[in-house]
């Protein structure tokens, strides 16, 4: 609802008022747009109900090609979480798919306590419940989609034998109501030695309640291993004696002669089964489901709404709340209601008064632009997440690339972790011991461990080819992580370490091969083995004509070595002639972390109108709002956040800093609040899926030519007003000295190469 004039003019909309709100169905190119002219603000954007926006479907079907890296799905589970929670009650299908749930399966196998959405391996998966009748467990029960309510927060469904479901959640527990037939005894089978990997566990009755624990692991094939406990209450006795089976299973059975609904309360825990029941008292107090289901709505829609739009399609509004809603499901709060947590090295501590613990950290992924969404509209999360980092250094010994629950898995490459810590602490959540982090992540640089192959990375200056199978990749890798830790360091003051990790961020250089103007792995000899840009030999899940745009930091460096702009622009165009290509031919891959940043890249050679473009095709093309609208893994929210920054037409282009890379707005109107004072007002009249180049804008009333918003107005908040048309104009934001800032390595020092500790 919005109460104001309005006065329409050329196609757009000019609002006279002070708050505006987004509640239903808007044609194209319609509906409230708040206009900003010099020397008066917009006004702010406000959307009720955003949640109502989300389709947890995206993502559940395999409708992109499989490139072999988790599949052609999303990944992602459509059941009730809450925002970070630690307990996602979500349906799993008989048929497997990393996230539980494949679209295309109308079978379901339970109602498991834990999940990760859009991984390219599965774990997780524990201690499903499932409602069954006359005390038979089955495989599995039908079901139709046509009978499933999916919301943020909560689900439902009728199975086909006539069995309701409805859950809904807090951070760290469930409630479920299920309402079975009559003419039936009402059952329910309960496993704490299933999980979507090996797993075992326990249980025991007491009472009404079942108390019990999963050990479960092996994420991608590692031996991570985690232990997480439950603790379950119902709103009446068993009427069978259940018993513990040699797999921990049961089956209980209930008397619905008076009442055929049956109530069930869970809370989960990482530390104890009686921590699960204080999780589940502390968080539910006895409220009924629709309070839980009611409160935990109104938790997401007040961090959704932090981005408020107006005007678009529905659609585009749908796949913008969708990915926002996928971006904030991890990492996962770790530690119970009374701050007890178990750590890496297995001993139970506990955070600080007011803060919690996180876990569950892509750190390959996430670190590109999921942590700085967060950290843009969640500063108080980020902060604790930036803690819960530098706590698993200090605890482990070192920064694992990809944790889960309380261990590392070693998976993929690079230094992530520490890198989104600094980030994070670039926008501004600097509520961590961020000395304490760089100390650590730059004694891990020396540690194997933490970054394999480390010794000729800082002595040759690259990681050779018989070190590593993906030796390019982590080359670049360890040379963005020296960036952000260089620009960590500058904040703490620590010049030296600045100056010492900047040169290592230059690293880069030695993988470059002038003669064929490439990013190309290299034998520890020097020489250069036999090459052609499509090969993935020496990379990580992509190749060398994706790889090589890969110098976030350093564009204009990278940029001055391929031959100056024309010719960058020239080889960004035939880039991009595929947009999701696959790791194996020599264009775009946007269905996965390597190619995410590239088109943003042409703002930096001169040509932000193509970066409007190539965005806004990306965009529309590869994402939509239905179950196969991810064109890959969706990795712990990192190719959501993508989307996110894909439709403000802003993208975080180099980690460890907050400057923001522009392309256009997909919405005539948006307000961002940062949820710590600061808001960011975008208007764009007549934005759309067509409507996407920029002619001019002005930042604060100001008129500019520059593609770029400074770390300053990221963390202050400002307005930026877009001029746009559906024709490029390479003219606009072309001038070099308005091209983002590069960050080139400080001069050598004088004397013998110093190292960084």
């Amino acid at each position: 609802m919005f109460r104001l004039r309005s006065l329409r003019r050329a196609g757009a909309v000019l609002l006279l008022g002070a708050t505006m709100a987004a509640t239903g169905p808007l044609p194209p190119g319609a509906g409230p747009a708040g206009v900003s002219t010099a020397g008066r603000p917009a006004a702010h954007v406000a959307v009720e109900d955003p949640a109502g926006y989300v389709n947890p479907y995206v993502g559940t079907r395999a409708d992109a090609p499989d490139r072999g890296h988790g599949g052609g799905a999303g990944n992602t589970f459509p059941g009730a979480s809450a925002p970070f929670g630690m307990l996602q009650w979500s349906p799993d299908t008989f048929t497997y798919q990393h996230g539980g749930y494949t679209y295309d399966d109308p079978r379901l196998s339970g109602l498991s306590l834990t999940h990760i959405s859009g991984a390219g391996c599965g774990d997780y998966g524990t201690t499903p419940f499932m409602p069954v009748l006359d005390g038979t467990p089955t495989a599995f029960t039908a079901f139709s989609h046509a009978d499933e309510r999916l919301a943020p927060g909560s689900y439902g469904v009728t199975l086909a034998n006539g069995i309701g479901v409805e859950l809904a959640v807090t951070q760290r527990s469930g409630i479920a109501r299920f309402t079975y037939p009559a003419g039936h005894t009402a059952s329910l089978a309960l496993d704490a030695g299933r999980a979507f990997n090996t797993a075992s566990g326990e249980l025991a009755v007491t009472g009404t309640s079942i108390s019990g624990h999963t050990d479960s692991g092996g994420f991608c094939g590692t031996p991570n291993h985690y232990r997480v406990y439950f603790h379950a209450e119902f709103d009446r006795p068993f009427s069978n004696v259940p018993s513990a089976g040699s797999d921990a299973g049961a089956v209980l059975s209930f008397d619905t002669g008076d009442d055929r609904v049956v109530t069930a309360r869970v809370g989960v825990s990482f530390v104890s089964a009686e921590g699960a029941r204080a999780n589940l008292g502390a968080e539910q107090r006895g409220a009924p489901l629709e309070e839980v289901r009611d409160r935990t709505r109104a938790r997401w829609n007040d961090l959704l709404g932090r981005i408020a739009v107006a005007g678009g399609t529905t659609a585009g509004r749908r796949v913008l709340y969708t990915a926002l809603y996928h971006a904030l499901l991890h990492p996962s709060v770790f530690s119970d209601t009374d701050g007890r947590y178990p750590d890496f090295d297995g001993q139970v501590r506990t955070t600080r008064p007011g803060h919690a613990q996180y876990a569950d950290f892509s750190g390959w992924d996430v670190y590109r632009s999921q942590i700085q969404l967060v950290a843009l509209i969640a500063p108080d999360e980020a902060g604790d997440i930036a803690q819960s980092i530098t706590d698993q250094g200090a605890s482990a010994g070192y920064f694992d690339r990809w944790t889960l629950a309380n261990g590392g898995t070693g998976v993929m490459v690079g230094d992530p972790l520490p890198t989104m810590a600094a980030t994070v602490h670039a926008f501004g959540a600097t509520g961590f011991d961020a000395a304490l982090l760089l100390r650590l992540a730059r004694h891990g640089r020396n540690d194997p461990r933490q970054r394999p192959g480390h010794e000729p990375y800082d002595t040759a200056g690259f990681v050779p080819t018989a070190t590593s199978g993906e030796s390019a990749s982590v080359t670049l890798e360890y040379a963005t992580a020296d960036f952000a830790l260089a620009q960590l360091a500058a904040r703490l003051g620590d010049r030296a370490a600045h100056d010492a990790l900047l040169r290592r961020s230059a690293n880069w250089r030695n993988l470059f091969n002038a003669t064929g103007r490439s990013i190309q792995p290299r034998d520890a000899d020097g020489n250069w083995p036999p090459f052609s840009p499509e090969r993935p030999d020496g990379f990580a899940e992509g190749n060398a004509a994706q790889y090589t745009w890969m110098v976030p930091h350093d564009q204009r460096g990278l940029f001055d070595a391929m031959g100056g702009d024309q010719a960058v622009v020239s080889r960004l165009d035939t880039f991009f002639t595929e947009l999701n290509a696959g790791a194996r031919v020599p264009y775009a891959y946007l269905g996965n972390e390597p190619s995410l940043n590239t088109p943003w890249a042409y703002t930096y050679a001169g040509r932000p109108d193509r970066t409007q473009d190539v965005v806004r095709r990306a965009l529309t093309t590869l994402f939509t709002d239905g179950p196969g609208g991810e064109p890959g893994n969706d990795d712990l929210g990192q190719l959501s956040s993508w989307v996110v920054w894909a439709s403000l037409g802003l993208y975080p282009q180099v980690p460890g800093r907050a400057e923001l890379v522009l392309a256009s707005p997909r919405f005539p109107a948006v307000t961002i609040r940062r949820g710590n004072g600061p808001t960011i007002d975008i208007t764009a009249p007549g934005a759309g899926d067509t409507v996407r180049y920029v002619h001019a804008l002005s930042t604060d009333g100001r008129p500019t030519g520059r593609p770029w918003v400074s770390e300053d107005f990221v963390r202050h908040g400002g307005t930026l007003a877009f001029t746009l048309t559906d024709t490029p104009d390479p003219a606009w934001g072309g001038n070099p000295a308005d091209a983002p800032p590069s960050f080139p390595p400080p001069p050598a020092p004088a004397g013998p190469p110093g190292g960084t500790r």
